[in-house]
């Protein structure tokens, strides 16, 4: 298990590093979602599948479909299309595809070697004690950074949209 966390470890540093100097924000994302699921691993090796799974499903899933929608409506017109396809070649799925086939790996070699589901930490944290402090004593922590997001949401939108106007209201 240390050589799985270990390696998920250096898989998310390695492609939070290409999110950070990727200029292209779609190649940036697919390197974001990478960095998720090496995250996860990381809490499934520490013995903490629920915050794992967790990882995935809010993270790797809703957050970043939140991002491809933002990064959607901030296009503005057929020019940023034929851009967005030219960015979208199958060479550009080659880095986040290694990166994600290793953690598959990884995984797999996990699931098979370890019987019981034995962790680094040997202790695990059950769902139930992470509900309690999420909706307990970091409820308002919580709440603000879903208001956080919507913010973020609402000002990228009014700050990435164009000022065309389409004939309404004049």
């Amino acid at each position: 298990m240390e050589f799985a966390f270990y390696f998920s470890a250096g898989v998310a540093v390695l492609a939070t590093f290409r999110v950070i100097t990727n200029t292209n924000p779609v190649h940036a994302l697919l390197y974001l979602i990478i960095s998720l699921l090496a995250v996860s691993m990381v809490f499934f090796a520490l013995g903490a599948p629920f915050a794992g799974a967790l990882e995935i499903i809010v993270y790797a899933g809703a957050i970043m479909v939140l991002f491809v929608f933002v990064v959607m409506m901030l296009n503005l017109g057929p020019v940023v299309a034929d851009q967005e396809r030219k960015w979208l070649t199958p060479k550009v799925w080659i880095g986040p595809s290694i990166l994600a086939g290793a953690l598959l790996v990884e995984l797999l070699v996990v699931l098979a070697r370890t019987p019981g589901g034995a962790t680094i930490g040997h202790t695990s944290v059950e769902a139930k004690a992470v509900g309690i402090s999420l909706f307990g004593p970091y409820l308002l922590a919580v709440e603000l950074a879903s208001m956080l997001l919507l913010g973020a949401l609402v000002a990228a939108y009014h700050l990435g949209r164009s000022d065309v106007k389409d004939g309404i209201g004049e």
